[in-house]
């Protein structure tokens, strides 16, 4: 039996603990330890970006960065994109836009396109583009997503 480390850190808010091993991704412990399923597994090699999480205010892939590396940091996942006065305007111009299908990849595009909209509230459609790259869809084409973060960078500031 492996030898499990005690990690403390704060996801969506709270603070939380959990046991895991050295060798478990961030995906991992999220999904099959705290039972956070709306961190989805893609690729499982970083590529898909359906494992989309905030980290100390920086995007990154879940399931290529250690649980335990999350030691006293902060995280947000899709679990802590919406508040209890409702969706965020984010989720709100996907649904809206229709910017989803399966369903798969919309989590990490929503955690992107916020992660996006919180370090550069004013961007253009190049911009988004350019963010997302590292989000795949196989269902929904790019259109619709690119024009829901637009819409919702605008709601977000007031717009």
């Amino acid at each position: 039996m492996s030898k499990k480390t005690h990690v403390t850190t704060n996801i969506n808010g709270s603070d939380v603990e959990f046991l895991c091993e050295s060798r478990q991704s961030l995906l991992e412990v999220l999904r099959d330890v705290l039972n956070m399923t709306g961190t989805k597994e893609g690729c499982n090699d970083g590529n898909c970006g359906a494992c989309s999480v905030i980290v100390e205010g920086r995007l990154i892939d879940s399931c290529l960065m250690l649980a335990v590396e999350t030691e006293g940091k902060s995280v947000t996942t899709i679990e802590g994109v919406a508040s209890t006065d409702g969706l965020h305007p984010i989720q709100q111009a996907f649904l809206e836009h229709a910017a989803l299908q399966c369903g798969i990849c919309t989590p990490g595009f929503i955690v992107a396109a916020k992660a996006l909209l919180e370090r550069e509230p004013e961007v253009d459609e190049g911009r988004v583009r350019h963010w997302l790259a590292g989000n795949l869809c196989r269902c929904t084409g790019y259109d619709k997503i690119v024009r829901a973060v637009l819409d919702a960078g605008q709601r977000m500031k007031g717009g």
